[in-house]
């Protein structure tokens, strides 16, 4: 494995959650906790992107949000990575191709909040996301709507997975996606810029 790359086995499972985390707070380790318990998998990757193609405004710089990142989550299976700078990718279907390429026999899960699925279908070659690993949602009780009656929702209805069934998740072939609920901690990214409370490059 390349130098700077997380350690992952033939076999296991690793979700991935892909965000700019500007800056990373205490929702995202709860939800991280959440994934790892609610959907079997062996290990997880947060993935600080370079920058989030769907925003007008670039984040701080990496290397400060990479660092309070690693001062927000601390867990034996959870690993800070910056991989998406080292591939060269920013879509995330050339991140997991890139990532299936580099890890042979592991098996990837892509986890995101039910607000991302709602707008799914406007990520670069989604279906092909969609048809190449599972899908994990993490859902507050007041986004189920949209998100199930999203496009991508209801395209891939036949593959979604129940959620007393969501243990199942990272050994499911793909397409399959697993709704659930998961009561958020209050607390945001945007709200915490908007305070004040975060980096400043002034």
């Amino acid at each position: 494995m390349r130098t700077g790359f997380p350690p992952a086995g033939r076999g296991q499972s690793v979700g991935l959650l892909g965000g700019s985390f500007d800056p990373a707070h205490a929702g995202h380790v709860h939800i991280t906790r959440e994934a790892l318990r609610r959907f079997g998998l062996d290990r997880l990757w947060w993935l600080v992107t370079p920058g989030n193609p769907l925003k007008d405004r670039g984040p701080a710089p990496l290397a400060v949000r990479m660092a309070r990142a690693r001062a927000q989550m601390q867990h034996p299976k959870v690993s800070i990575t910056d991989i998406e700078s080292r591939l060269g990718t920013r879509a995330t279907a050339d991140t997991l191709m890139a990532l299936r390429a580099a890890y042979p026999g592991v098996r990837f899960v892509w986890l995101m909040g039910a607000d991302n699925l709602a707008q799914f279908h406007r990520w670069q070659n989604w279906r092909a996301i969609m048809e190449t690993v599972p899908l994990g949602i993490l859902a507050r009780p007041d986004e189920r709507i949209s998100a199930r009656t999203s496009p991508a929702a209801r395209i891939y209805r036949h593959a979604r997975l129940p959620a007393q069934a969501s243990h199942l998740l990272a050994r499911a072939e793909a397409p399959a996606w697993c709704f659930v609920n998961v009561p958020m901690v209050d607390v945001s990214s945007t709200a915490i810029r908007a305070n004040g409370d975060w980096y400043s490059a002034g």
